[in-house]
């Protein structure tokens, strides 16, 4: 039981440790605000779809292909989000917290943790399984974020609505992934050059992403809130329970159900605090929600391992 144990603090703990440096760098002045933005603009628009392209670009599609994990993660994510939906809706009380609370509950830091922790894991190896996984699951993310702010803020008109698709189709994410699949699937010859400076862009993406999570905590934000806690424990509790349950009926085992597992884990994603601001909802509750998620996840996820591990299923 002990090895175990070290197996999941194996995996979990330079993460968080990564995390907890960029929290303690910020408070001692080796980094600021300006460094937490710029750094995590710098991920989201160059060295995450660098990871993501020189990972699907180079990615044989027509053969070892995870189909039956990414079908299995698009359905599951579905209906999730359709039972947070039915429970936002009968139990929370302020429609403006409706959609946050759903948002916070079923999106997933897939680009920065829980790649970090696939890693961390089983090695370079898994990044093309957890890539594929990862490119069916962001834009499925996107399109379900939008539809539940939509529906629960107060009406803003239709242009909002088509601004934020718009800003979907033009996600640096999205756009990486439909790219690298061309690239493949069309079998366009890529320069050695070109896809070497990718990959050193894509070896900076999980330390500046941590290192930027970890200084944008704010502990002012675990304010006191009944939804907070709600969504929080939604995520980090009956999102990875439901889904890892799920996988281990279907017959997924070791590195499949490590993978599913450790992809639905994560804290909630970063980018669902600006997606919330820019439909004018309560920014405050999403923020506080990825803040709470980001420090807690640490404590669940080492549990869900160690017992995973336990039971010789991953």
């Amino acid at each position: 039981m002990l090895s175990d144990l070290n197996f999941a603090l194996q995996i979990t703990t330079p993460i968080f440790f990564i995390i907890g440096l960029g929290f303690l760098f910020k408070r001692i002045g080796w980094l600021n605000d300006d460094f937490a933005n710029m750094g995590s603009a710098l991920v989201f628009k160059v060295t995450l779809p660098c990871l993501l392209f020189t990972k699907l670009s180079t990615t044989d599609f027509t053969q070892g292909l995870p189909t039956a994990l990414v079908i299995y993660g698009f359905i599951a994510t579905l209906l999730i989000f359709l039972l947070l939906d039915v429970f936002a809706t009968k139990l929370i009380a302020q429609k403006a917290d409706k959609g946050v609370f759903v948002q916070g509950a079923f999106r997933s830091n897939m680009g920065i943790i829980s790649l970090a922790f696939v890693v961390s894991a089983y090695g370079e190896k898994a990044l093309g399984i957890a890539s594929i996984y990862l490119a069916v699951l962001t834009i499925v993310f996107n399109i379900l974020s939008v539809i539940t702010l939509t529906r629960h803020l107060p009406p803003r008109g239709t242009n909002r609505v088509g601004g934020m698709l718009l800003s979907i189709i033009k996600n640096p994410l999205i756009i990486s992934i439909v790219a690298g699949v061309l690239v493949s699937l069309l079998n366009i010859p890529i320069p050695e050059i070109a896809l070497h400076t990718g990959e050193y862009f894509a070896g900076m993406t999980l330390p500046l992403a941590l290192l930027c999570a970890g200084a944008s905590i704010r502990i002012k934000e675990f304010h006191s809130s009944s939804v907070l806690y709600w969504s929080s424990a939604m995520k980090l509790i009956f999102v990875p329970l439901v889904f890892t349950t799920g996988g281990f009926i279907l017959g997924f085992r070791g590195e499949e159900l490590g993978i599913l597992y450790l992809m639905c884990a994560a804290p909630t994603a970063a980018a669902s605090y600006p997606m919330v601001q820019a439909m004018q909802g309560n920014h405050f509750l999403a923020a506080a929600i990825i803040a709470v998620t980001s420090t807690l996840s640490l404590v669940t996820t080492t549990l869900g391992i160690f017992l995973l591990k336990v039971f010789a299923l991953i």
